[in-house]
């Protein structure tokens, strides 16, 4: 009732260019009957003929009804049957055909939240809702613009109007004006008698008797809407013009072409800084901090995760009527979500991070300062498109993971170690350690349980491999795991651990806790950095001589990396067979160099011989694991132990290596597993054991 009279009073009495849309679904043809019109075609017979023609010119005349009032009238359906064809995502293409021969088009939305009410919301300039002076239509309109700013339509785009203003016994309008958070524009009394004669007449009210109270209310507000522009939100091209420009998306050719300049602070700042869509959200980040007071909120409030949450909401309604303030309604809904999120990420997130350490295919991030996002993908490093607001920014994300940690980060303290919540493996440094600006590195915890089955797969090792290691494991063999860095060492120590029977009792120690075992007997233990004061800290070593005395089956230590591989070596020579752990090294000789340089550099004065003749009788494979060029990562070499080749050197001997031969047209490896012939000296024992080998497993291939 009250857009029908609402467009027919802005082409009568404003003069105006007038298409009324009667998008109800839920009503057919009650506006039709309001207008006294009888429609034979539909806004589903116009989509019908646009996707049709296929951006041909179409007769819009064919599907308007003009109207005796002074508008032209277009229905969403002209029956039920239609419903099902009525394609929400279609309407856009109707909005555009008809946007330039009008001054307004005036849309009855219904009044259920739909695709059609979010496809007409969408090309909205301005948005009435209607509202009864009561507690449950109050209620009513409060949910209703929570929807509304769900959907990040700003509150500054909505107006009321007040409904039977007038009726007894009703809420005051000023009551109603401080329940709900936008103004009311128009309050319209009631006038039963008078809406019943026009409608069952066929004529407007504003028509019929426009000296009436109801619909002088109607016309004031048509002069209103023409005499106030500024209650219109202007929608903002911002999709067309800087979307396709967005520095997040554009080309590396584009980084590339910016020049870098140096700044007082040491920092590179580049013409990036100059990017409209890059001050936009400085602007509305800063605005929100400011209007939040982000910068003094404890660290509980982000530890909390209900609270966090109320603030994300609340900050999440805040940046959407800022970015109506400040640009106007962004056209695109999804860039207005894209740039919530964004400027969200960047106040009460991680940022630019948030999108990276969802991402499965991830496995490390590294942000060398503001303008330099790397990630290790697929094996590969590569620079994202990803950019920090400014150094700050970034100094601000790495608080923001420590301090619920009880770490912190400053000139005093510029280096820190710390563990995400699900696992993740941190590092930060800042200047003046760090020339370059903040610099933060992600080792991402993978959260899928990889087995055996699932290396041959992705052609990390061989099915022979894979049965001897696991024979060794169940045959309580002491194994070494070592690699360089990203080479998959934890990774395969997770699937030997999968090997160890489940009666057994096995307790694992590390720096940052990244094993996932499946068995039910397992105590997990995890050293303990310094806190803010320096003090506190539990070394690994530590833990690993409180192990001893926790009367374990099987040690397994996350990486031996200082003096806890002395204990170690001790251990695996004392009593606790089918030990495990990791070690940085490049090949298997370079492992034993390794441990009599961590051992030497302890502190610990043992001759190298003793170092060595203890490596020798307490370890007994190592299996070696490397990142190729491609990226992929592979198991090069099984190697046992043999004892002493003379009075200094270790005799070793490779049970299978990987044979690189070449790399094909796309820069893939090409190689394959080979056997070398050599039968492991406790392959008797494997035997005795039950376990049963393939035939010719360890014949050279």
């Amino acid at each position: 009732m009250i857009a029908s009279n609402l467009a027919i009073a802005l082409a009568r009495y404003q003069g105006k260019k007038v298409c009324l849309f009667d998008l109800d679904i839920n009503g057919i043809g009650g506006m039709a009957r309001i207008i006294d019109v009888l429609p034979q075609r539909s806004i589903v017979d116009l989509i019908a003929s646009i996707k049709l023609n296929q951006g041909s010119q179409i007769n819009k005349e064919d599907f308007l009804i003009k109207t005796k009032w002074g508008i032209d009238f277009l229905p969403a359906l002209v029956n039920p049957q239609q419903s099902p064809h009525l394609e929400a995502d279609k309407l856009d293409s109707v909005f555009d055909i008809l946007d330039t021969d009008y001054d307004y088009i005036v849309v009855d939305a219904g009044n259920s939240f739909n695709d059609v009410l979010v496809s007409g919301l969408n090309k909205a300039h301005i948005v009435f809702l209607v509202v009864t002076p009561d507690i449950l239509s109050i209620y009513q309109i409060k949910w209703a613009l929570d929807i509304l700013q769900s959907m990040h339509i700003p509150l500054n785009m909505v107006r009321t109007i007040l409904n039977r203003a007038e009726s007894d016994y009703s809420i005051s309008w000023q009551e109603v004006r401080t329940s709900i958070p936008v103004d009311i524009i128009a309050q319209i009394p009631s006038d039963g008698r008078l809406l019943g004669r026009t409608v069952n007449r066929g004529i407007p009210f504003v028509i019929d008797s426009p000296k009436s109270k109801i619909s002088r209310s109607i016309i004031n507000l048509s002069k209103t809407l023409v005499t106030d522009e500024e209650l219109f939100i202007q929608r903002q091209k911002i999709d067309n013009i800087l979307l396709k420009d967005f520095v997040l998306e554009r080309p590396s050719e584009f980084l590339k072409e910016q020049v870098s300049v140096e700044t007082s602070t040491g920092y590179r700042e580049s013409k990036l800084e100059n990017d409209p869509l890059i001050q936009l959200k400085r602007r509305i980040h800063n605005r929100l901090l400011d209007e939040l007071n982000l910068k003094r909120l404890d660290a509980g409030t982000f530890r909390d995760k209900m609270k966090a949450q109320e603030l994300r909401n609340r900050a999440e309604i805040m940046i959407t009527n800022f970015l109506a303030e400040d640009t106007g309604l962004v056209t695109s809904h999804d860039l207005r979500k894209s740039l919530t999120k964004d400027i969200l990420d960047d106040a009460l997130g991680l940022g630019p991070l948030e999108d990276l350490l969802v991402d499965p295919a991830i496995t490390d991030i590294m942000v060398n300062n503001k303008d330099e996002v790397y990630i290790e993908k697929n094996g590969k490093l590569e620079i994202t498109k990803k950019k920090f607001i400014s150094n700050e920014q970034v100094r601000m994300v790495i608080e923001r993971i420590i301090a619920p940690l009880g770490r912190r980060i400053d000139e005093s303290v510029p280096m820190v170690d710390a563990r995400l919540e699900d696992g993740s493996r941190v590092n930060a440094i800042i200047p003046p350690l760090s020339l370059t600006g903040p610099t933060l590195t992600i080792r991402k915890f993978r959260k899928e349980k990889f087995k055996i089955e699932d290396l041959i797969n992705f052609n990390s090792l061989n099915q022979n491999m894979a049965e001897f290691i696991k024979a060794a494991v169940v045959c309580r063999k002491n194994i070494i795991v070592s690699g360089g860095t990203g080479s998959g060492k934890t990774t395969m120590l997770n699937v030997l651990s999968g090997f160890i029977p489940g009666k057994e009792r096995i307790i694992t120690i590390e720096d940052a806790a990244e094993l996932k075992l499946n068995q039910e007997h397992w105590v997990r233990l995890e050293s303990r950095p310094p806190n803010m004061e320096g003090k506190g800290a539990i070394a690994v070593r530590d833990i690993f001589r409180n192990t001893l005395r926790m009367r374990p089956d099987r040690i397994i230590i996350g990486e031996c990396r200082g003096l806890e591989t002395l204990d170690m070596l001790q251990a695996m020579n004392t009593g606790h067979d089918g030990s495990m752990t990791t070690v940085h090294a490049n090949s298997t000789q370079d492992v034993l160099t390794r441990l009599d340089s961590m051992i030497l550099i302890s502190g610990i004065e043992l001759p190298v011989r003793a170092i060595r003749e203890m490596v020798a009788s307490a370890i007994n494979l190592i299996i070696q694991t490397a990142r190729l060029s491609d990226g992929t990562r592979k198991v090069i070499q099984i190697t046992e132990l043999l004892g002493m080749k003379d009075d200094i050197h270790i005799n070793t001997q490779d049970i299978f290596i990987f044979k690189q031969s070449g790399l094909d047209s796309k820069g893939n490896i090409i190689g394959e597993f080979k056997s070398t012939g050599y039968l492991p000296t406790f392959l008797e024992e494997i035997q005795l054991k039950g376990i049963s080998l393939s035939d010719g497993i360890f014949k050279v291939s």
